[in-house]
Parts: C-alpha cells; structure tokens; sequence
C-alpha cells in the first residue's frame, strides 16, 4: 500500500513525498481511514511506530476540507501529549506534513514563559499541541477555548497516567465539547487507561499493530550481570567500540542521568543529560546535539526521554532496569524504529535481577545473557545456552567467576541466577559493537527466538 492509495489530498501527498514517505506503517494504514471516517480510534501501538503521522495526517486534511471562519480562527483540533519533547516533535510533523495546507498550529507547554505562546494563540490557531499543566493554566487565564474542538487526540496516554497528570487530562477532558471526534493512543493498556479509554470513546475501532508487550522485532536485545559499582566501567568498555556512533543511555533517577554523564565527559566521552530538572532551552540544545551527531550520548530519565525521536539511533542502553517491566519496552522501543534495526543493552545488578525476570515474563521471550564481559557480577551464576546438555534436573547454573560450577551462587530468583535467563547462544560472542559484530568477536545473527 501508498499513501497515495489513503485517498489523500495532494497538498499532503506532496508534503509526504518532499518527506521521502511512500509506504505508510501499519498503524497508519489502519487509522487514516478510519480518521477520515470521522470514526472515534482506540489505537495500542508502541513507540516508533509512526503513531503521530497516523493521526496527524488525518486531521489535517479533515481540518483543511473544512475552511476557517471569516473572522479569527478558533481551535478545532487539540493534542494533548505528556512530555515538552513529545509536543515539539508533534508539532514538527504538523508543520512537515501540512506545510501546503494553509492550516496554523501551535505548541504550548511549561517550564518556558508564556508570552509568545499566548502570543500565537491570540492570532488564531486551528490545531493546538500542548501538555496537560500549561494548558490548563492558559485555559484558566482564558486565553484558550475549545468550544469549536471538532477532534481531540490524547496521545501517550499510559504515560500520562505513569506521570501522574491523569487527573489533569479529565478536567481537561470535562472542557470538551460533547459532540467530537476522539483518537486515543497508548502503547499499553492498564486497567486505569482502559477505563479513561471506554469513558470518553463513542463506539471506537480499536487498532492494535502490536501486542501491547511486545518489543520491535529487529530491536537486538541482551543483558550484562554487573555489580552496580562496575557499571560505569562496563559503560565506557563498550563505548571504546567506535563503531557505535549514537547511544541513548537509560537511568531511573535525575541525579543519575547527571552522574553518568559527568563521568563520560571526564573520559573524553561526548555525553549530555536531559531529565525533568533542566530547563527547557537546556533540554532541546541536548537533544539538537545528540540528533546532528555533536553529542555521542545522550543519559536520559523515562519522562524526559519520552518523545525522543531520532533516525538512526543504533543503541539503547539501560543502565538501571526499570521497576515497571511495561517501561523496558517503552526505553528499547527508541531505536529499531519504524523497520530499522537497533540494539538495545541492558546492565543488570543483583537488586535487579526481579526486573529482568518480570521483564522477561512480559515480553514473552528471555533476554540474551552476554556473558564475555570483563566486569562479571562475581556469584551471579546463569544458566547457558549448554545448561540443558548437563542435565534438566541441575540445581546450579555456570558460575562467571573461573567458569567453574556454583553452588547456590545467584541470587533468590533463579536457580544460580534469575529466572529463565538463558544465554540464547551469546557465550563468548562481544556481539554489542555494530550488529555485523564486534571487534575480534564473532558475528551476530540475532537472539534465538527473537
């Protein structure tokens, strides 16, 4: 299928193809048309998916079929996104895809003065792009109506409720108007979002591209077993590899994302950090950098990295596991987008191990443990891709330390190690340079079963 064959007009057929679109992604294959329809879309879709076109392209051309008034043009449209990065990048896919529309748009969000958003908003917008908190406070000002909203998206929606602002996007939601066209995206579909979801939709068509757990086919995924103190030496041994041009490194907290970075900027690695506590000028000269390839690697938080849209991102490395299994897929789900392959690496301490094993009970399948490493988590014993040759019934995994047998070396988790973490075949392959392989390393085919 073409974009051409979504029946769209030709001022958007010629901003897609100035682009370089031709084929559109599943998921917007699926929900142009039902837009069009003018059809209320529940859409599970994970990120990298081409989520944002699949409802910016439509609303686009609903939006220019139906011509402002004479006077001064009023919201039709609202997308309410979690993140500052999120609404930016929105609002650069409206401006790509409907630059011959002669439709306006603009992006309001906190942590930056208000003035030139109000600014805009008083000439007249008939698309708006905004975070829950400035847009609630710009509305109690009055300096935004929606009584003319025809569509409403909420984007991200699992992540709003991760963030806490959920109880902002139902007052916002109550401000609606009755009698709208609603498209409702998450890529995942807790009970909480799945309820917010069944109260604000009128007989949607659900489009699930993915299940909802699942991780990017070509993402290649593994995990190191690594003292918590030795991470930060694991990180720039697999960063001496100059193969790896752009890594998006993952940290649960800001003070983190901070130390990891001052840490890489000492060994004459190129690294910036962007969470919740820079400012907003700070966090967008960051991610300038990190896209036009001035900064190597980028040390994010979960909220921060949310809507970090890069081509060509090769790694994803997750320095501290996520708590909640549903973010993993979320933080790999940065590279592999949209087709293109990635490798996404994780580091794993023994506080963690219960992450991996819910991470593996989520995704399905099991992490591939990279056991060739110089920094082994000494007494976290795995089992290998050879366990099963020495009998089903063995207790004791193969130690890291001297290769020898363990006896009740790992953790509670596992026997010698955490739950179903196999190696996948990955014993002696230093697989986590360029996925042709690494340097004096065998080359990479992919995790069995992946």
């Amino acid at each position: 299928m073409t974009f051409q064959e979504l029946n769209l007009i030709e001022p958007i057929l010629r901003a897609l193809q100035t682009e370089g679109y031709t084929t559109p992604t599943p998921i917007q294959a699926q929900s142009i048309p039902l837009t069009l329809q003018q059809r209320d879309v529940l859409g599970c879709a994970q990120t990298g998916t081409g989520k944002t076109a699949a409802f910016a392209i439509p609303i686009l051309q609903l939006l220019h079929a139906e011509k402002p008034g004479a006077t001064k043009r009023e919201i039709r449209s609202l997308i309410l996104t979690p993140t500052r990065e999120l609404a930016i990048q929105i609002g650069e896919s409206f401006t790509a895809y409907g630059k011959h529309t002669g439709l306006k748009h603009t992006v309001i969000f906190g942590g930056v003065g208000q003035a030139p958003q109000v600014s805009a908003l008083k000439s007249g917008v008939d698309i708006l792009i905004a975070t829950p908190g400035r847009l609630l406070d710009l509305m109690n000002q009055g300096y935004v109506h929606l009584q003319h909203l025809k569509i409403f998206v909420l984007d991200e929606a699992d992540r709003m409720l991760d963030m806490g602002f959920i109880h902002d996007v139902k007052r916002v939601i109550a401000k609606l108007p009755a009698k709208r066209q609603t498209l409702f995206f998450s890529a995942t579909m807790p009970p909480e979002i799945q309820k917010l979801a069944d109260s604000i939709l009128h007989e949607p068509v659900k489009v699930e591209v993915t299940p909802v757990s699942s991780t990017a086919e070509k993402v290649q995924q593994g995990v190191f077993f690594v003292a918590r103190n030795d991470k930060n030496a694991l990180l720039h041994h697999i960063l001496k590899d100059t193969a790896i041009k752009s890594v998006l490194v993952f940290t649960r907290t800001k003070h983190g994302a901070d130390k990891v970075m001052k840490n890489l900027t000492k060994s004459g690695i190129k690294a910036q950090a962007i969470h919740g506590n820079k400012s907003q000028s700070a966090r967008q000269l960051a991610l300038n950098n990190f896209k036009s390839g001035a900064t190597r690697v980028l040390v994010a938080t979960d909220i921060a990295a949310r809507g970090i849209d890069v081509e060509e991102l090769s790694h994803v490395i997750n320095y501290e596991l996520p708590n909640v299994p549903e973010t993993y897929v979320h933080r790999i789900g940065r590279t592999g987008r949209a087709g293109a392959s990635g490798i996404a690496l994780s580091f794993c301490d023994e506080e963690e191990a219960e992450y991996l094993r819910d991470i593996n009970k989520l995704i399905g399948k099991q992490v591939p443990v990279i056991e060739a490493h110089p920094y082994p988590l000494a007494g976290m014993g795995i089992k290998t891709a050879q366990a099963p040759n020495r009998g089903s019934s063995q207790k004791t995994g193969t130690s890291h330390k001297g290769g020898g047998q363990s006896q009740n070396s790992g953790p509670k988790h596992g026997n010698g190690g955490p739950k179903n973490a196999n190696s996948g075949g990955f014993k002696k392959k230093k697989w986590y340079g360029k996925s042709g392989g690494h340097k004096g390393g065998g080359n990479y085919q992919g995790p069995k079963g992946a």
